[in-house]
This record gives structure tokens, C-alpha cells and sequence, in this order.
């Protein structure tokens, strides 16, 4: 079950799509006896009567609205028949309280909620006569509103906004987003003008039209770049290879100039104070000077000897982009992954507020009711935060997994007119029937590395002015640590569910496979992660700019409103996202396709019987390296291009 119980045979060819079968079975119990978990703790808060108090609400004395209670001992106003008031009224609803993320008022249940701004108490006591909903506390008698002393406590805040109940939850919610204003000034300090922050969300209401097409433009250039890519990487990359050169020559000029000057105009008559610094400011610059120039021999010579990586990382980009033409149905892979993802964190999001509201009703300090479970029940919560990490792990890992399958298709199909017509709907059933096990594996895996992350997040930021510098530099650096860690492990993941796409190996066979053909193609590996990783960041930026500009000319456009700060800011977030989603994808192909190109390189060296599997760009630049090297052409030898010993295939 774990990666030292993964017995392991002779060593064996690679084979491609061939000798299929079930991968990392008693992870698959494993993962579906701890989904059956999740779903008991739902049926628990719907049985414990949670899903009640959820969907109808329930007033601040524990009863629910819409029905007939029974008594909570110890607890006034509780057991009422509340079955002609079905609406929860919050008595302030904009009093939210940031630390414990809920609402600081009195909740009542009534009939109708105020459809009309209510000014005075008069004007309340009119609307509970007309309507029959009484917006006071239950023991105040509604003839008494005006006159009882206790009405500025168990009265609502004046003055009452308009409001309407939320579909399907029977809550009172102000119309008027002058209250939310009031919440985002909590969350927004900086903003010392309130009207400035008024007329931003009133801005964004406003030009929502704009901001919806502006969003659908990012999607429609993030799929259109998706294709175009493989056409302008060559020119991103090498722009960008000649800025990192001039970049770091020039700054290493300047740094000597400004040395040289400042040796120049160096005066020893200067007071003691002024010779002091003028000679620290000389030391820091040789200092600069001489460090800007080892790290520009380095970065040279890193150059000098990748310059074969860089045209390898062009041959991907257009690989890849031929790939997204064979395969169209892998540019809606983001749209599934995010449905997937927000329709679980919807259900989970259902849960936890249902067990927010399971458990016994007890009465707190100021005398109203709160729900809280005890003994064990109480970790429930913590089980569902665990469920939320490993499930949306396992969804992102089954798309890996599935974009890893259709890329492998592709490429191990010699003649590309053959490919199934729909290999990522084939990839996709061979996921749910052979591998569905080694995903739930691999994503519990980071899972692990995730959850102490997370916690030790939380608990940096709860100690936050408290702890001594040294605890927080010990916090940060831990944080840092498994954070790489994390990043490291869902990069060998990714490969590893590659090579399972292709040998149908378990995990750990898969991830030891596939971290020796890394390990062997490390300057490779360097180079595709660095400079197609900025390739992407720079497609990324396009599309943000573009569509900011876009934004600029719509905003223009529309001369009734002229702050555009906060509208640009949310259109060019979600252009970023969304290009990030969409790149994200292509390069998720690029790396599958480099551990192809490294499979392929390594078993076979284009002889009748090991005839490449590689595309005609990649089959070019085998051939421009063998010549580079000076090598025969029927058989690579060198450190770009090393045929794997056939002592394994003649066994």
C-alpha cells in the first residue's frame, strides 16, 4: 500500500498504452471509505434537525421560524409557535462582526420583512400594525414600541432598510448596499474617505454590464492565445534571452562606472562624518560590482550551455500548440475542473454551515441560545477540513491525470491521423476504471504537506504582534519549507501520474520512474521551468493588458461614471485568473510532453524496430543537435541525446 510495500520486477521497456490495469487498490478503500465519512457527517447534521434551523433560520431565543418549538430549559422566549413568522430579521444587520464571521444583533422571527425604509420607531409600530410582522423583541407588546424604555435595545436599529429575503433561505437581507460599504470599511483601513468607498461599489453595480463582458473577453484571448502560442514563443523566448543578457552586462557597466566615478571624485578633505560614508559608499560598490559581475559570467555560461534547452522549450511550445489543435476538447478542461471544485465547495460550504448549527442549544453570557456539539462530535469539523483539502487535491489530480492521458495518446501515436476522436473522454474512463487509486494517493500526499502548512499559517497569523522575532522567523521559515516541499512533490506528482498514463504502473513505481528520467534531463528540466514558465507568465500579462485596455476604452465609453479603479482592478484579477487557469493547462502539456520526449530519446534512437514516436518539430531538433555534435545520425550519444541500454529488452 505505501511506496515500500511497491514490489518491483525486472527492469522493463517502456510500452506505451499497452498492458492496462487497476493501479493502488487499497488507496481507492482508502479514499472511498473516507468519502463515505464525509457523507455521514451530512446525513448526521440533517438528522440532528441542523438542516431546519439552516434553510429556515432560527431567532436568537433557539426557535425556528416557520414552526412549532419545543421549550429550551433555561432559556426565556424559547418553545414559541412561531408558524406565521417565517423570516429571520436581524435587529442591525450591518453590525458584522470580522473575527467571528457573523452578524453582532438580535435575530427575531417574522412575518414579512420591511419593505419600505422605516425612519422612526412610529414608522415601525405602523408597519407591525398594517402588516402584522413586529419587529421588536417578543415581549415588547407592539402598542408599546414608542413608549417602553426597553425599545433602544430589543427595537431595530434605526433607521430600518429596505429588505427582501434571500431565495431559499428565509433571511432578511438590506437592499441598500450602503451596508456593505460599511462591512468592506472594516476590511478596507486604509481608505480614510467613506464616501471614496461608496462611490466604488456604487461604481462597480453600476458598470457590472462592462465587467461581465471585459471577463468574457479574458476567457475568449486566454483560448485563442491557448493556440496561437506556439507561433510567437520563439520570439518571446529569445527577446527574453537577449533582455537577460543586456540586462545584467549593462547593469554590471553601471555598477563599475558608478565605482569608478565615485573613486574619481573621492575627497580626502571632506569632514570625518562625510569621509566616513563616501568611503562605505565606495566599499558597497565594489561590493555590488564585483558580485553583478560573477553573476553575470554565471548567468553567461548558463547560457552558453542551455542555448541547446532553449530551442528544446520552442519545439515544446509548438508541439503543444498542435496538440490543442488534435485535441480541442482539452481547452474546456478548466471549465470542468472549476465546476467539479464549486460544486463540492458548495456542498461543503452546505455542511459546515450545518454543523455551525448542530449540536445541543445552550445559553451564552448575554442570554441567548447557541448551538455546540461535545465530546467527540466536536472534531467532526476538523474531519471536514481535511475532506475539503484531499477532495479538492483529488479533483485538480484526476484533471492532471487526465490531460496526462490524452498528451500520452497524442504522442505515442505514430500516424496522427489515427487518434481517437476523443481521446480525453477514453482518458477519462481510464481514469475512473483503472487509476482512481493512485490519484486518491497522490493527492493524500500533498494533502499531508498542505494541512501543517496550513496550521502553522494560522497559527503565525493568531500570534501576530505577540510571538518574539526569532518564533516568527522559525514560523516563516517552516511555512517556506513546506511550502517548497509542497511545490517540489505536486511537480513529481504530475509526472508521476504521466508515466502511470503511460506503463499503468501504481504511485510509487510511477514516481521513481519518472523522477530518474527528471533527474537524468535536469538541465532540461531547468530550462523548460524557467524560461517557459516567464514564456507563460509574459502570455499571462498580455491578457491582462489587453483587456485592461479594453476596460479603459468601455469605461470611457460610459461618461456617467469616471472612478474606474476598483472596476479595472476586479476585470484585470480576473483576467490573470483566468489566464492562469488556461495557461496552467498548456503547461501541464509541455510538461507531459517533455517526459514523453525524454522516454522516447531514451528508448529509442530512430533504427528500424526503435523508430521515434516524436513529433516533426521535435524530430528537428534531435536531428539539429546530432549535427550540432557532430555525432552519427543513427545513434545519439551524448549528454543532450542517450539512448537507454537494451540490456532490459533483451532479458
Amino acid at each position: 500500500m505505501g511506496c515500500c510495500g511497491s514490489s518491483q520486477g525486472p527492469k522493463r521497456e517502456w510500452k506505451p498504452l499497452e498492458e492496462r490495469s487497476c493501479t493502488d487498490i487499497p488507496w481507492l478503500l482508502i479514499f472511498f471509505l473516507f468519502c463515505s465519512g464525509m457523507l455521514c457527517i451530512c446525513g448526521f447534521s440533517i438528522a440532528t434537525g441542523a438542516a431546519a434551523r439552516l434553510v429556515h433560520g432560527y431567532d436568537s431565543y433557539g426557535n425556528i421560524c416557520g414552526q412549532k418549538n419545543s421549550p429550551v430549559p433555561g432559556l426565556r422566549n424559547s418553545g414559541m409557535d412561531l408558524t406565521n413568522r417565517k423570516y429571520v430579521f436581524f435587529l442591525d444587520p450591518c453590525n458584522i462582526d470580522l473575527v467571528h464571521r457573523k452578524i453582532k444583533s438580535i435575530a427575531l422571527c417574522v412575518s414579512k420583512c420591511p419593505s419600505i425604509r422605516l425612519d422612526t420607531l412610529a414608522e415601525v409600530q405602523k408597519f407591525a400594525e398594517v402588516n402584522g410582522s413586529a419587529l421588536c423583541s417578543y415581549e415588547i407588546d407592539v402598542s408599546k414600541y414608542t413608549t417602553d424604555p426597553s425599545s433602544a435595545t430589543l427595537c431595530p436599529k434605526l433607521p430600518v432598510p429596505e429588505s427582501k429575503s434571500i431565495p431559499l433561505f428565509h433571511r432578511c437581507t438590506p437592499v441598500d448596499v450602503s451596508c456593505y460599504a460599511k462591512f468592506a470599511e472594516a476590511l478596507i483601513t486604509f481608505v480614510s474617505d467613506n464616501s471614496v468607498l461608496h462611490r466604488l461599489i456604487s461604481g462597480v453595480m453600476t458598470s457590472k454590464e462592462i465587467i461581465m463582458g471585459l471577463c468574457l473577453l479574458s476567457l475568449v484571448l486566454s483560448m485563442i492565445l491557448m493556440v496561437i502560442i506556439r507561433y510567437i514563443s520563439a520570439v518571446l523566448v529569445w527577446i527574453l534571452t537577449a533582455l537577460v543578457v543586456l540586462g545584467s552586462i549593462g547593469g554590471t557597466g553601471v555598477l563599475w562606472w558608478l565605482y569608478v566615478d565615485h573613486r574619481k571624485s573621492f575627497n580626502e578633505t571632506l569632514p570625518a562624518d562625510q569621509l566616513e560614508i563616501s568611503k562605505d559608499n565606495i566599499q558597497a560598490l565594489l561590493v555590488y560590482a564585483v558580485a553583478a559581475t560573477v553573476f553575470t559570467v554565471i548567468l553567461l555560461l548558463l547560457m552558453l550551455v542551455m542555448r541547446k534547452r532553449v530551442a528544446l522549450t520552442i519545439a515544446l511550445f509548438h508541439v503543444a500548440g498542435k496538440v490543442f489543435i488534435h485535441l480541442p476538447l482539452l481547452v474546456f478542461q478548466p471549465f470542468w475542473t472549476f465546476l467539479a471544485l464549486m460544486m463540492f465547495w458548495m456542498y461543503w460550504v452546505m455542511v459546515l454551515l450545518l454543523l455551525g448549527t448542530t449540536g445541543n442549544p445552550t445559553p451564552n453570557d448575554q442570554g441567548f441560545v447557541e448551538f455546540k456539539m461535545s465530546g467527540p462530535l466536536q472534531y467532526m469539523t476538523w474531519y471536514h477540513l481535511v475532506g475539503l483539502i484531499w477532495i479538492s487535491e483529488f479533483i485538480l489530480a484526476c484533471q492532471q491525470m487526465t490531460i496526462a492521458g490524452a498528451v500520452v495518446t497524442y504522442y505515442f501515436t505514430r500516424d496522427k491521423s489515427k487518434i481517437p476522436f476523443t481521446p480525453i473522454i477514453t482518458s477519462v474512463v481510464r481514469l475512473l476504471r483503472y487509476h482512481i487509486g493512485t490519484v486518491a494517493k497522490g493527492s493524500f500526499i500533498i494533502t499531508l504537506v498542505k494541512i501543517p502548512r496550513l496550521i502553522l499559517m494560522y497559527i503565525h497569523s493568531q500570534l501576530k504582534g505577540k510571538e518574539n522575532a526569532c518564533a516568527r522567523c522559525m514560523l516563516k521559515a517552516c511555512i517556506c519549507c513546506l511550502w517548497c516541499l509542497e511545490k517540489c512533490l505536486s511537480y513529481l506528482n504530475q509526472n508521476a501520474y504521466t508515466a502511470t498514463a503511460i506503463n499503468s504502473t501504481n504511485f510509487c513505481t510511477s514516481a521513481k520512474d519518472a523522477f530518474v528520467i527528471l533527474v537524468e534531463n535536469a538541465l532540461r528540466v531547468a530550462a523548460i521551468n524557467t524560461i517557459g514558465d516567464f514564456v507563460l507568465f509574459l502570455g499571462k500579462i498580455l491578457i491582462v493588458c489587453c483587456t485592461a485596455f479594453a476596460g479603459v476604452l468601455a469605461l470611457n465609453h460610459q461618461r456617467d461614471y469616471t472612478v474606474w479603479v476598483l472596476p479595472l482592478i476586479i476585470v484585470c484579477l480576473f483576467a490573470f485568473l483566468v489566464a492562469h487557469c488556461f495557461l496552467s493547462i498548456f503547461e501541464m502539456v509541455v510538461d507531459v510532453l517533455f517526459l514523453c520526449f525524454a522516454i522516447d530519446t531514451k528508448y529509442n534512437d530512430g533504427s528500424p524496430g526503435r523508430e521515434y514516436y516524436m513529433d516533426k518539430a521535435l524530430m528537428e531538433f534531435v536531428e539539429s543537435s546530432r549535427k550540432a555534435m557532430g555525432r552519427d545520425k543513427e545513434r545519439p550519444d551524448s549528454s543532450e541525446l542517450r539512448p537507454m541500454a537494451r540490456g532490459a529488452s533483451s532479458a
